[in-house]
């Protein structure tokens, strides 16, 4: 693939202006903390072997001394989150952990705390391929922290459609930017010993009815957009391992698709490693075991095991089939495992200054400045008195929901931040602040008001019995920090069984007299009662809400409440599916089990009119509005653009606008939003999920501690209707038309000639930026392996402070056969320049860079002709064209 490079190649990263003293908030923690875990002995003494390519010849010399059960135990995993080990035969087990900004461990909420990294999103604004390689290094760090050898990321799916729910965790709406980006993560990774998982294969950009909705995709849009950063990834990083999807593909389900995964990866890919079924993705025994889906997860007994010595025998499966799969379930365990057979180590916390200071640095890079008239910012503390507003300004909002979630070290408080940092420079302190509005889309989880008993330590009890039905005594009684209690990978199966029943017990006491709400969310059957009074039954709920695992709705009673005197909540609960008729399409009575209880005291007063005598006070008003990992999830897609809900932040922007012309409006979102106050308000700041450093990293910006330098990887539409899956989201009947085909994202806006609001590659400065006239080294890319043309370009600060800048190159093909995008990005580089220097960068074009997939041929073609380089500041924004031909066409497959 095309890639730049500096003529004189300059460390960026972890040695790039990082402070490794960085500050944090450790009172900042969201509402589900747990106490420290006490630090555990060094890492597992094995260390990856140089020479990784042996792992497949250790393998088949492990697989040739098993026998046919053995082999098929080792296509699903033994649990939640490991393989199988077979000790007896010198093979250990090898533990998954949830990723892709972070490094969870084994349990979903409260679990072992871990370094919050910037989401994928945030990342791809830095543009900067050497500090997403050193980002995945200390993600290799976290993971060998939490005894896990494979994480599970990158998400590399594309950004189709503005409200995909996990916009926020993938990287971009450009395959290119995606797929460099990845790579760099994946190297990072597996440098450190710890297995990519990248995912997911493919086209899965939608989380509505995922597991069984099928995308119809034609086969250019497929191999240019959807396939082709998996392609990248392959290529350049080699990841040990691929995860497929939940969606089927052109009528067949992802972890069994013959197009996907044996004719292009393993076939013209040539892929040598292991792929892996998504949780609960798989879809069939002997297809997908043929078609090249070697382990299962989580354990199940659903479509293997037995099922595997049927299809062997009616002759649906072979033995050489069980035989490769194994063969590459061994390769991917002996990879990150060796011959280690010691006990896994208990998870422990790693919390290193230098991971900090990186996290800081990352989040203070993918900041991006959209507007910023009148140069407001950047601010100086010193002399700028500033109001703070907002719903997101108190309060952590450093990731997106779903399996990205985690439990952090600390978080930084943007509040707080900008005070730290206003008090560090000598200047007013004392600032103003106010809500101005809440947007939560449940009610905040109740911890906070709940102990486990009347007046003891915060926290729920929850007793379980085996069985569904609650009968006869506890078998066992565990005690939980968070009264989210979504049970989906930390029910004790081993000891209730697999169809279980529990009762959660916490005292809830108020801080103010009023009439209050609390929340209820079921997963299966639950119940809810107040001092032993039933106020909620959802046995037999049918209505399902937005939650990651398909729960009820959230629903809501008041209750006259009197200050610091306790109410008793029971949660009764059980794992039995609901809705009922969900039994049927799962073939299965019984799945997750869970609720979470929310709670929130009375509002008494008026948030906005506080905002607005806050903005008032003020040289400057910034005001924090957005989404958070409610509104952003993995298991559902947004429902609209606009920020939440029934436009009361753009009420609060607009208010404080009026208040005080010199508003800042930073917006923390991992997509889009609508942002009708756009052309009015001076400055915008796109600060993205920043990770545990989020407070930090926004205040370095707002103060000019660092200037900001990331650009937008996803294009921002003024409305949703401007989008180019509009008419195809989200599908009809369980399909899903890419009717779009190669037009997504900017290459749709360019071609139908409708402005965005913020075009694809945009990003300011406290500085300016100069392009010199390039140079190329040869007007012709010949077919000859390896042929490249070299285009040499200056670049030159011209301003007053030290910025850095990312100079994009698309490629313009003035004449083909079949239709192509107006401009495509081909490269890209971050340059790091003090005031008034000047660097010179070489961006190196391939076949890569010129081709498009023929079906007809069934082949990538590089046609003869003459293709325009257009070099810019944003796809928009184009400083220089040069150009060279192909003298004579010429095809390739990989």
């Amino acid at each position: 693939m095309p890639a730049m490079q500096p003529v004189s190649p300059q460390e960026v990263g972890s040695d790039s202006g990082i402070d490794t003293a960085a500050s944090r908030n450790e009172s900042a923690g969201s509402p589900s903390t747990t106490p420290d875990t006490e630090i555990s002995p060094p890492d597992s003494p094995f260390t990856p072997s140089e020479r990784l390519s042996e792992a497949r010849q250790t393998a088949q010399k492990k697989l040739a001394a098993l026998t046919l059960d053995e082999k098929i135990s080792l296509l699903t995993a033994c649990d939640f989150w490991r393989t199988k080990a077979i000790p007896e035969k010198g093979i250990p087990s090898a533990k998954t952990s949830d990723g892709p900004n972070g490094a969870r461990g084994g349990i979903f909420v409260g679990g072992t705390k871990a370094a919050l990294f910037p989401c994928g999103i945030s990342l791809a604004a830095t543009w900067n391929r050497d500090l997403v390689h050193t980002v995945g290094q200390h993600l290799g760090d976290e993971t060998k922290a939490r005894s896990a050898n494979i994480l599970l990321a990158p998400t590399v799916c594309l950004h189709r459609h503005p409200v995909g729910g996990r916009n926020f965790e993938s990287f971009s709406e450009d395959p290119l930017l995606t797929g460099k980006l990845a790579a760099q993560y994946v190297r990072g990774l597996q440098e450190r010993g710890v297995s990519a998982a990248i995912k997911h294969f493919a086209v899965n950009e939608q989380e509505t009815l995922r597991n069984f909705t099928n995308a119809v995709v034609a086969e250019r849009p497929l191999r240019e957009l959807y396939l082709r950063p998996f392609e990248i990834a392959v290529r350049e990083a080699s990841p040990w391992a691929v995860m497929s999807s939940y969606n089927l593909i052109n009528g067949v389900h992802a972890d069994m698709n013959p197009h996907t995964l044996q004719d292009i990866l393993r076939g013209e890919w040539k892929y040598d490693g292991t792929v892996i079924s998504d949780w609960d993705g798989l879809n069939s025994t002997a297809e997908s075991i043929k078609r090249g889906c070697d382990i299962e997860f989580p354990f199940s007994k659903k479509w293997r095991f037995e099922k595997i010595h049927k299809a062997i025998k009616d002759g649906s499966l072979t033995v050489e089939d069980v035989n490769q799969a194994a063969e590459n379930a061994l390769t991917l365990i002996t990879r990150v495992r060796g011959n280690d057979m010691s006990d896994e180590p208990p998870e422990r916390e790693d919390n290193r200054a230098e991971t900090r200071a990186l996290i800081r640095e990352a989040g203070a890079q993918g900041m991006t400045l959209l507007k910023n008239e009148g140069a407001i910012l950047p601010i100086d503390p010193r002399t700028t008195t500033v109001a703070v507003v907002g719903p997101n300004a108190n309060r952590a909002v450093a990731g997106g929901g779903g399996s990205a979630s985690l439990n952090p070290y600390y978080t930084t408080v943007p509040l707080d931040s900008i005070k730290e940092a206003v008090q560090e420079a000598g200047g007013n302190s004392d600032i103003a602040y106010a809500v101005g509005c809440h947007t939560n889309k449940w009610l905040p989880v109740a911890s906070p008001f709940c102990t486990k008993q009347r007046d003891g330590e915060q926290g729920v009890t929850i007793d379980w019995f085996a069985g569904d039905k609650f009968e006869g005594s506890p078998v066992l009684t565990t005690q939980h920090k968070n009264t989210d209690l979504f049970l989906w990978d930390s029910a004790p199966v081993a000891q209730v069984g697999p169809h279980w029943s529990a009762i959660a017990t916490t005292f809830l006491t108020p801080t103010s007299t009023g009439k209050h709400t609390i929340s209820f969310m079921s997963v299966g059957a639950g119940q809810l009662f107040v001092n032993g009074k039933e106020v909620l039954d959802l046995r037999d709920w049918t209505e399902e809400g937005e939650a990651m695992f398909d729960g009820s709705i959230d629903y809501l009673v008041e209750l006259d409440m009197e200050e610091g005197k306790a109410v008793e909540l029971t949660a009764r609960m059980t794992n039995e599916l609901r809705p009922v008729s969900k039994q049927k399409r799962h073939n299965s009575t019984h799945r997750y089990g869970g609720c979470r209880i929310g709670f929130k005291e009375e509002d008494k007063v008026d948030y906005i009119a506080e905002a607005v005598a806050a903005a008032k006070t003020a040289d400057v008003a910034i005001v924090m509005v957005g989404l958070d990992a409610e509104w952003e999830s993995e298991g559902y897609d947004r429902q609209s653009m606009d920020l939440p809900f029934d436009g009361r932040q753009d009420r609060l922007v607009e208010a404080v606008l009026a208040a005080n012309p010199r508003t800042v409006v930073v917006n923390q979102s991992g997509s889009p939003v609508t942002m009708p106050w756009a052309d009015k308000v001076p400055t915008i700041l796109q600060a993205w999920y920043q990770g545990q450093e989020a407070g930090n990293a926004l205040a370095d910006v707002l103060f000019g501690k660092k200037s900001p330098s990331g650009k937008l990887p996803c294009t921002f539409p003024r409305r949703l209707e401007d989008a180019p899956a509009y008419h195809n989201w989200p599908g009809e009947n369980l399909e899903i038309m890419y009717g779009e085909g190669l037009f997504i994202g900017y290459r749709h806006y360019e071609r139908v000639k409708v402005a965005p609001l913020f075009p694809f590659g945009h990003g300011l400065s406290y500085t300016a930026f100069e392009y010199g006239r390039p140079s190329i080294d040869s007007k012709v890319l010949s077919s000859e392996a390896g042929s490249t043309v070299e285009i040499l370009l200056a670049v030159s600060n011209i301003g007053e402070v030290a910025g850095a800048e990312i100079v994009q190159a698309y490629v313009h093909d003035e004449k083909s056969r079949l239709v192509r995008p107006e401009k495509e990005l081909v490269a890209f580089e971050k340059v790091f320049l003090d005031a008034g220097e000047t660097k010179h960068i070489r961006l190196s074009l391939d076949k890569h860079a010129v081709g498009y997939y023929d079906p007809a041929i069934g082949h990538w073609i590089a046609e003869e002709g003459r293709f325009d380089v257009l070099i810019g500041a944003s796809s928009a924004d184009i400083r220089r064209t040069i150009s060279f031909s192909v003298e004579e066409s010429f095809t390739w497959v990989f």
